[in-house]
């Protein structure tokens, strides 16, 4: 096969959508199918082209995500030509995607990550009118006419045919995955005070207004923990801050910045618990990578995180930082809930992808 991949960000852009990707790229290039990829250079420098065995990246300066949106369909147009199929994401890479599949005839597959519809409206921290532009634009996506469209989970699946309305013979799932044969440390927390940790980006959906809100009456509540936050200096970095300052639990917080990912494993590792408290996941590797090392989590149970978490856990009985609070509570009490493990083997997620290829070129 002849595969064109357009993507937003790809390694090494660090992140579980692109760790996704690479793996299922090396898989196809050792199987001998031609890759091409289209993204974004982020960084100056990098190659704007380069060759790795069967796969060429091709890297454009677009700046930013949005950009991108608006300017990939020129190459992706170029690119296109003598492909057989195209893979993309959502969700900025959707439309450049499309739009260069349309004009070239080709099959064209969209992972998507997660499918907010009407939950846009409860997001922290976006003014009405993002909120508005970000669900008019999701819309629009799932509108266009891709050849198939897939779901991480089966929450984001199901979301995608009763609330995006598509048709259910073009709606598959494939769970993300992890290489569970690489290392992963043990959990081995040994910690004077309770500690818990929330690694990730910043992003509008992940709670952390919940969480510091909660911080704050554990603190009111004279409970001695400690909240390790792992996350980036960029983006909603300066409103967390200032949310942290108006609550005033900086003394409870301590702060990691872009950790090596064997350190960021370490962490989890002697954490007592790792907290997501989003208000939905389409699949949440955070939670999967945790449970690997097999670390209790404490999470809002929301989207798909009810369907995917097992091991340790705890869920918030309500989406409010008193829940959480009330959740953290119980975690430094020892009241652990439990289910059976379950494992999400990238190796399945890759063939699923292959499986999804074959059968769309054998409809053509």
């Amino acid at each position: 096969m002849k595969i064109l991949f357009v993507l937003e960000y790809y390694y090494p852009h660090i992140g579980g959508v692109e760790s996704l990707f690479k793996a299922l790229i090396d898989q196809l290039d050792s199987e001998g199918h031609q890759v091409t990829i289209l993204t974004n250079r982020y960084d100056p420098s990098l190659l704007a082209v380069e060759q790795q065995g069967n796969v060429t990246i091709r890297r454009y300066n677009f700046r930013n995500r949005y950009f991108f949106t608006f300017l990939a369909w020129l190459p992706a147009i170029r690119l296109a030509r003598d492909v057989d199929l195209i893979h993309t994401t959502s969700y900025n890479a959707g439309i450049p995607a499309w739009i260069a599949a349309k004009l070239r005839s080709k099959p064209v597959l969209i992972t998507f990550h997660e499918y907010w519809g009407e939950l846009w409206d409860e997001l922290p921290w976006m003014s009405g009118f993002a909120r508005r532009l970000h669900s008019a634009f999701e819309k629009m996506l799932v509108r266009l006419s891709f050849d198939r469209f897939i779901g991480v989970s089966d929450f984001t699946a199901e979301r995608l045919i009763t609330s995006a309305k598509i048709p259910a013979n073009r709606v598959g799932r494939v769970y993300n995955g992890i290489d569970y044969t690489e290392h992963w440390p043990s959990w081995s927390a040994d910690n004077e005070l309770f500690t818990f940790t929330y690694f990730g980006r910043i992003g509008y959906s992940k709670g952390l207004d919940l969480l510091v809100s909660a911080i704050s009456i554990l603190k009111e509540q004279k409970v001695k923990c400690i909240l390790q936050l792992v996350v980036p200096q960029e983006g909603l970095y300066d409103l967390l801050m200032k949310l942290i300052e108006e609550a005033d639990v900086a003394d409870y917080i301590r702060f990691y910045h872009e950790l090596p990912y064997e350190e960021l494993q370490d962490l989890i590792a002697g954490s007592d618990a790792v907290v997501i408290p989003s208000y939905s996941e389409g699949f949440c590797y955070a939670a999967v990578e945790t449970m690997a090392i097999g670390t209790p989590i404490i999470s809002s149970g929301r989207g798909a995180l009810g369907e995917v978490i097992n091991g340790r856990y705890i869920e918030m009985s309500e989406h409010t930082a008193q829940a959480l609070a009330d959740a953290m509570q119980q975690a430094i009490a020892g009241e652990w809930d439990e289910k059976e493990p379950r494992k999400y083997p990238l190796s399945d997620t890759i063939t699923a992808y292959i499986n999804e290829y074959e059968h769309i070129l054998s409809a053509e």
